[in-house]
């Protein structure tokens, strides 16, 4: 084992868990001020259940010795995972760092369903999801898995973790239904600085999200590194650009929302690219993601978070262009269109469809299932799901605010709120 790549991995896998709390900020602030705790909770949670789930059996089926499509039983509970090396770091930290993968992934979903899907139901949702979907498409690509014979290029998660994301956020967000009074009044974010706020931090994170897929500290981590600062920046450039041919101004909303698309779209890229070119991925993806969002808000499709066009839309228009982009001179497997070998995109878009494929039905069926125990729409939806599904609030108003303490009863909750801010409105 090398001490520095496992010191620099040791570094990456707290900045990708530190991904989840700024994810929790980033959705947090764009929805009404009623359901800012539970939405906040909703990536918390996953913290906890996902990585349970990924230590009992997640990992073992993801990483463990199996098919091409599964992997076997060798590490459930953690079995035969311990100090020895797993490439240049220990195969613990190497579980641990994958973990961290799995839980944000997860938590990336909610954002399609949250102000109206039950927590219960939630939570319960993502603990299958990460077993039943994550865990077989983490094989397929990285743990030697029959999309990984083929050739598929991702180095951290184009596939694995966005497209599977979308798909489920998609996939739900039509099972559930949209929210109460969804196209007859407008949902405003109740705090955008925490989103500006979760953006700055999602792509502070990031760093350890692609350069640490580099699992060592040498030259493809630091390729990976300096991608995933540029290819952001092109994003950010052509979204603003659009906005102001459009708007005449550039919203801090979008802003944010184009520092995710171009940290969505190079995360497949991020060591198989020049640096240039990553900034000029992250330039075109700007552009269908960016249209993909103002389409979906003229339909009834309550994407509330729009996961679709960020993690969707990007993260497959990112894994195509790694197809076209990619640069056996910077270390990558392969080339890609731009290099001679334009077969590269056909495998690229095989291992798309084969994530979405497989993501949309596994889904639909484990919400069936879910649906069968939980009801998955929250109740008390008008009074907003701090209180109704948490008993809590994320801001207290006045002397009608409630605190509900563990253990203690607390009868007619929704009663006994306050309505005095207008986010608090039913």
């Amino acid at each position: 084992m090398v001490p520095a790549d496992v010191a620099w991995m040791l570094v990456a896998a707290a900045l990708v868990l530190l991904m989840t709390p700024a994810l929790a900020f980033f959705y947090g602030g764009l929805v009404r001020s009623k359901n800012a705790l539970n939405t906040m909770m909703m990536s918390f949670i996953s913290l906890g259940f996902v990585a349970v789930i990924w230590a009992l059996l997640g990992y073992s089926l993801a990483f463990a010795p199996g098919s091409s499509i599964l992997g076997g039983f060798d590490h459930a509970l953690l079995q035969n995972v311990g100090l020895e090396a797993k490439g240049t770091i220990p195969h613990i930290l190497f579980m641990a760092y994958q973990a961290t993968f799995a839980i944000i992934t997860a938590a990336l979903i909610s954002g399609a369903v949250v102000e109206r899907m039950g927590f219960n139901a939630y939570v319960s949702f993502i603990t299958l999801w990460a077993l039943v979907v994550y865990s077989p498409i983490a094989h397929w690509v990285w743990g030697g898995g029959w999309l990984a014979t083929m050739g598929a290029l991702d180095f951290a998660g184009g596939t694995v973790v966005h497209v599977n994301a979308a798909v489920a956020a998609l996939v739900a967000a039509v099972v559930i239904g949209p929210r109460k009074d969804f196209t007859r009044q407008a949902f405003l974010p109740h705090n955008v600085p925490f989103t500006l706020l979760g953006a700055g931090m999602l792509w502070f994170g990031w760093f350890g999200f692609n350069a640490g897929s580099a699992l060592s500290a040498g030259n493809s981590a630091a390729l990976a590194f300096v991608t995933t600062m540029f290819a952001p920046a092109g994003t950010l450039v052509v979204w603003s650009l659009i906005d102001m041919s459009r708007n005449g101004r550039v919203t801090a909303v979008g802003a944010a929302t184009a520092i995710v698309v171009g940290l969505v779209a190079v995360t497949p890229a991020a060591g198989f690219v020049s640096p240039i070119n990553a900034l000029l991925l992250g330039g075109i993806a700007a552009i269908p993601s960016y249209f993909a969002l103002v389409y979906r808000v003229r339909t009834r499709l309550d994407d509330s978070l729009d996961v679709v066009a960020a993690h969707g839309v990007g993260g497959a228009v990112g894994a195509l262009l790694t197809g076209v982009f990619a640069q056996k001179s910077w270390n990558t497997l392969a080339d890609g269109a731009l290099f001679g070998n334009p077969y590269q995109v056909v495998i690229q878009l095989i291992s798309i469809v084969a994530v979405i494929a497989y993501g949309a039905v596994a889904t639909f069926i484990l919400l069936k299932l879910v649906g069968l125990v939980f009801s998955l729409r929250a109740a008390d939806e008008g009074i907003g799901l701090d209180v109704s599904q948490h008993g809590e609030e994320a801001y207290t108003r006045g002397e009608g605010a409630i605190l509900v303490l563990p253990g203690v009863e607390a009868p007619a909750v929704a009663a006994r709120v306050s309505f005095t801010t207008e986010g608090g409105r039913a």
